[in-house]
């Protein structure tokens, strides 16, 4: 590192190091895991207190840039995949791709049952129609990042079960092969822990966040898809683009007489 603190400048110390750091991971093309000076190192390099060092380094951890492992040291971080799954009926096939990573599936379980109640209530069936559940755990550049479990009605796509999905884009298939498009949906994420077996299958530790999205997705007036996502809490974010609309003079008129002398 080269760069020194600009001790005339008014910036503070902690951001200017910030931003050597910032820029040292950028112009030397670190990639996830590649390991970053420590805490002595960093002081003693550029004649800071560890204060210094630590606020630094907090604001970038917090901003998803580095992280901390005790007793190890601080490592550039892994990309979290941006996932418009809560906004918009992309699938994770399409957004990964569109990241230029590569995702594969590992089917689990690939069958027709009986649908239970609770599935049959979301798909809008008799309970014990028939549905394809198809269950995938699934990898971001050999990395396992979610495990899905996937239900349709059968008469949707008979030939689902059939398939090769290890490769290919679930909902690209439903249109290609099926004439299934879809139209709207509703999805919510909530937050979670995973517990052992979930773990195990994402090799992350018991006790560990995940992100769980659920969704019910229509073609039409009809629900032809729910899935159930656990998503690994450090290596997915889901972004969402908010709008405002102008509230009405009836929306506006109680807050009026509430404020009014």
């Amino acid at each position: 590192m080269t760069s020194a603190i600009d001790r005339t400048s008014p910036l503070p110390f902690y951001y200017q190091l910030k931003q050597i750091l910032l820029t040292e991971i950028r112009e030397r093309d670190l990639a996830a895991g590649d390991r970053l000076p420590g805490d002595h190192e960093l002081c003693a390099t550029f004649d800071v207190s560890r204060t210094v060092v630590r606020q630094a380094l907090a604001e970038l951890e917090t901003e998803g840039v580095i992280v901390r492992v005790k007793g190890r040291g601080t490592f550039v971080a892994p990309e979290k995949t941006a996932e418009r799954l809560v906004q918009s009926l992309t699938g994770l096939y399409e957004d990964v791709a569109a990241r230029g990573s590569h995702l594969r599936s590992e089917v689990r379980r690939q069958e027709v049952v009986p649908a239970d109640e609770q599935i049959a209530a979301q798909l809008e069936i008799q309970p014990g129609s028939p549905v394809v559940v198809v269950e995938r755990l699934r990898f971001v550049d050999d990395e396992p990042w979610v495990l899905a479990t996937t239900y349709l009605p059968h008469d949707v796509a008979p030939g689902l079960v059939d398939d090769d999905l290890t490769d290919q884009s679930l909902y690209a298939l439903l249109e290609r092969r099926y004439d299934v498009h879809l139209t709207h949906g509703r999805r919510g994420v909530e937050a979670a822990v995973a517990g052992d077996a979930l773990a195990a299958d994402l090799a992350i530790k018991p006790g560990d966040p995940v992100l769980v999205l659920r969704s019910t997705s229509h073609a039409g007036d009809r629900p032809v898809e729910m899935f159930v996502a656990y998503h690994r809490g450090d290596r997915s974010r889901f972004e969402v683009t908010l709008s405002r609309t102008r509230p009405t003079d009836a929306q506006l008129e109680p807050l009026m007489r509430v404020t009014a002398p």
